[in-house]
């Protein structure tokens, strides 16, 4: 087991990295942004941006998720080179004739989408543009994964940060293009990363050898996974088209900068949905798998839930500190709802495997649109009583009902040794402390921020004092340490 942890641990760092720079370099600029960018441009990019990455599950067609499971399942080179070309050839396909069509009818589109506000049909353009650049871009990424390339993907997405962000700020503060420059930027550096990505394979695209015969069997795998994964993004992004509707775009706006500040947590997801698929499908056996699932599953909520309660207890001191307009301060009270709720969509990544696993994704639908219905429901529900965080409780929400449907369906399809023990201590430590901090110590001042800061420190010394580690784990730990430890002693030794 030691083995595959490194080995998730190693490209982990990989698909992390460039997401900690983005994540750091946005915060850093957010202040600029909300100064040039009023709360209903941040509606307007919100509603876009997530509007694409939904068509872009759509219009896969669930290839990228079925060329994921089958690349490991063949290891003779030119059948594999194969699979790359008729992937590749069939998303570029598909993209390019759906960014046609929306391009044609860009106006009554966009209207629908943003209602009517100035340059809404260039706005829509420009997410057209996304479509077309992100669901290529991410095969492209899903292609060095399964490689394991993991440095080449660690800078091709340091240089999409790069050319982002430079390109943003020119955009939005140079040339006062405000919520067009903050989308051009992004989907404009994302085609010229895809570009560089193309090439570089271009070797493997050109070649004519392998079996003709893969397509069907990746759309027999893919299509069932799509209304899934629909139902689970429109799951993530319904909250910010029911506040639209009820509340208007300034209101997205401010909820939208939760979503942002909770994005600590979102690159900690998106690195294990990108880092777990292919080590989780490359494991043979089914007893080590089922006990590396449970392990990773237990770690992965004692992580994700650390940060939730830090944004839980600092979130008011985060908001303001990179916000530059008071419109904005309201987005600290969805914040560790929105961060909560990320954090459950990794748990449905690890339900996600076990269904593609056993080759049987049909089950992930009926769970994904009973935590669809859920949570429009607590949507009306919860909106008009809790404002925008009746938004972030009613996505949990949903997220709760959801895992347990997932667990209900899948439970017999391939056995997962879960902590059921651990994993419960972990959510009564971590969020009995968030909760009590933030009900008890005060809400402003110097003194609110050191005394929550030194409450969420105090996270894992309470899980040590309840027993949660395992003395191999300590003494796995203890090990690593002594061993680097003594590296830099025996450099310098004759």
């Amino acid at each position: 087991m030691t083995g595959y942890l490194k080995r998730l641990l190693r490209v982990l760092a990989a698909y992390q990295l460039p997401d900690i720079v983005s994540k750091f370099i946005a915060l850093g600029l957010l202040p600029v942004y909300t100064h040039y960018i009023a709360t209903g441009g941040y509606g307007e990019v919100e509603l876009l941006a997530n509007s694409v990455i939904f068509v872009s599950i759509v219009v896969r067609f669930g290839m990228i998720e079925a060329f994921l499971r089958y690349y490991y399942t063949d290891e003779d080179q030119a059948r594999r080179d194969a699979l790359v070309r008729r992937t590749v050839g069939f998303l570029l396909c598909t993209t390019t004739l759906v960014a046609a069509v929306a391009a044609a009818a860009s106006d009554p589109l966009s209207r629908l989408v943003l209602g009517h506000v100035p340059h809404e049909t260039q706005l829509f353009l420009i997410a057209v543009l996304g479509v077309w650049s992100f669901t290529n871009l991410e095969l492209a990424y899903a292609l060095l994964r399964v490689d394991e390339r993991v440095r080449t993907y660690a800078t091709a997405s340091l240089i999409n940060v790069g050319i982002t962000i430079a390109s943003s700020v020119v955009l939005v503060v140079g040339l006062g293009l405000g919520a067009r420059g903050l989308l051009l930027g992004n989907y404009g550096a994302s085609t010229l990363v895809l570009l560089g990505l193309w090439w570089s394979y271009r070797r493997r695209l050109r070649g004519t050898h392998g079996s003709a015969e893969r397509l069907p069997l990746l759309m027999r795998f893919g299509l069932p996974t799509v209304p899934a994964e629909a139902s689970v993004y429109a799951l993530n992004i319904v909250d910010r088209y029911y506040i639209e509707h009820a509340r208007g775009l300034s209101a997205v706006g401010v909820y939208s900068i939760a979503v942002k500040l909770a994005g600590i947590v979102v690159f900690t997801v998106r690195a294990f949905q990108y880092a777990w698929p292919p080590l989780a499908y490359s494991i043979t056996d089914d007893a080590e798998a089922s006990r590396l699932y449970g392990f990773v599953t237990t770690y992965y909520v004692l992580f994700s839930g650390w940060i939730v309660a830090g944004l839980a207890l600092e979130g008011r001191w985060v908001v303001r500190l990179l916000t530059s307009q008071p419109g904005y301060y309201p987005a600290y009270k969805p914040l560790p709802w929105v961060a909560l709720g990320w954090a459950m969509y990794g748990l449905f990544v690890v339900f996600l495997v076990i269904a593609g696993r056993a080759k049987v994704t049909t089950r992930n639908f009926p769970a994904a649109i009973i935590g669809l219905g859920t949570n429009v429901v607590l949507l009306v529900l919860l909106l008009p009583r809790l404002g925008l965080a009746g938004a972030g409780v009613a996505l949990c929400g949903a997220y709760v009902v959801m895992l347990g449907a997932m667990h209900f369906f899948t439970r017999r399809l391939f056995t997962v040794a879960f902590e059921w023990r651990r994993l419960a201590q972990v959510v009564l430590v971590v969020g009995g402390i968030a909760v009590a901090g933030d009900l008890a110590l005060p809400t402003h001042g110097a003194a609110g921020f050191l005394l929550r800061a030194l409450a969420w420190l105090a996270i894992p010394a309470a899980l040590l004092l309840t027993r949660f580690p395992h003395a191999e784990e300590i003494a796995r730990l203890r090990s690593l340490l002594r061993g680097r430890a003594k590296r830099p002693r025996s450099a310098v030794s004759p």
